[in-house]
């Protein structure tokens, strides 16, 4: 299925019904350093297959649950287009029975199965493997095989990135483009790269291009917003953001990320929305309980800031030492030197020296700013000046 394009299919008249046996075959996650090859990724492939179905055909898979809770755990999590699925629990043991049932429907299919090509399966057996110089090796031997498939050659630069060879990864990548210029998956797998390389606005371009192609790849959009966050343009980023929601909405990074991009443009109401939003779906998402300390410490809401950042901070099992420091800030504003001074120089102190000396400034910047605006804390100003000698002592 990853190494069959739904597009390519000779599909008959709809309405139509796919069956899927045993789905989790088609999400092989064997590949290190975040490489993972889009193909492989379940929100992308079956988005795609969906795609390319009638308003009124359907879908109906079969999987081991634990299996593809493994593999796509974005299944569990009614990610993107899990959403659009309903899950029936079959009776293990003779003669499967549904507990739910289709509508009172009996599903019949046309007896018309695609029967995948020497490369798919040459492809398959790759991704199945956890070795990634067997992977490199047979991607090879199916690109020598069928030099003018374009899935071959985008699994090949998929492999070359695993064994960071990105010369090669970039060549495979040009050679699939050439091929199949109008796939968005190859812009994909192309904006990663450029991450790799550092090369932010050609990234952004990439996954612009992906995004053109397929708008409901949430994905694609939500790099884009990340990318056109980097270069500093926070409009255009929370446009992304918000096109990869509409078609993934459990998405609590994304919400996130909007929260972030929101307070950044000054509207901290709807910053606060998006991150209790993203807290609602997942509350062990850390970062979206910091980010929505720092919304509701901007809005001088200081209470509801500490409370925000002491919960991420009781989740957070690496003790993130900015947010630490952060959250001594929050204590200084509420009025609590003696708990901003015990966790400020925890945490400041427990990091490497030029992490340190940044976290020693950023925290002198906005106590500074603090005091200057809350005369009410004038009592505390030995907090701000015990790190300004700091700072003075390490120039």
């Amino acid at each position: 299925m990853p190494f069959v394009r739904a597009r390519d299919l000779d599909w008959p008249p709809p309405p139509r019904v796919v069956v899927i046996e045993e789905i989790e075959r088609a999400f092989p996650d064997f590949q290190s350093g975040g490489t993972r090859l889009v193909l492989t990724q379940s929100t992308y492939l079956l988005q795609a297959w969906i795609d390319r179905l009638d308003e009124h055909d359907l879908i109906v898979a079969t999987a081991d649950r634990a299996a593809l809770e493994w593999c796509a755990p974005e299944f569990l999590q009614v990610r993107g287009c899990w959403g659009a699925f309903e899950i029936f629990e079959l009776d293990r043991g003779l003669g499967l029975e549904p507990r739910g049932s289709l509508n009172g429907t009996l599903l019949s299919s046309s007896p018309q199965s695609p029967v995948p090509g020497p490369v798919a399966m040459m492809l398959a057996g790759a991704f199945s493997s956890s070795d990634p110089a067997e992977r490199l090796t047979l991607c090879r031997e199916a690109v020598a095989l069928a030099p003018e498939s374009a899935v071959a050659c985008l699994a090949l630069a998929s492999a070359h990135r695993e064994s960071r060879d990105g010369a090669a990864a970039r060549d495979a990548l040009d050679r699939a483009a050439s091929l199949a210029p109008e796939w968005e998956a190859i812009a994909y797998e192309s904006g990663k790269l450029w991450l790799v390389y550092d090369d932010m606005s050609r990234a952004r371009d990439a996954f612009e291009r992906a995004a053109d192609l397929m708008p409901t790849f949430s994905a694609a959009c939500s790099n884009l917003g990340a990318t056109l966050g980097e270069l500093g343009e926070p409009g255009r980023a929370l446009a992304a953001f918000r096109q990869a929601l509409a078609h993934d909405p459990r998405a609590f990074p994304i919400l996130n990320n909007i929260g972030v991009v929101c307070r950044e443009l000054g509207r901290l109401d709807e910053s606060e929305a998006a991150l209790r939003h993203a807290i609602e779906i997942n509350r062990s998402f850390v970062f979206a309980h910091y980010n929505l300390g720092h919304t509701l410490f901007l809005a001088g809401r200081h209470r509801e800031a500490l409370d925000a950042y002491e919960e991420g901070q009781r989740r957070d099992p690496q003790k993130n030492r900015r947010q630490g420091c952060r959250l001594a800030v929050v204590r200084l504003a509420n009025g609590d030197a003696a708990g901003a001074e015990r966790d400020f120089w925890a945490f400041a102190n427990a990091a490497p020296a030029d992490e340190r000396e940044d976290l020693l400034l950023e925290v002198y910047e906005v106590a500074h700013a603090l005091l200057a605006q809350n005369p009410g804390l004038e009592p505390h100003r030995p907090f701000l000046n015990r790190i300004g000698a700091e700072i003075a002592k390490s120039e």
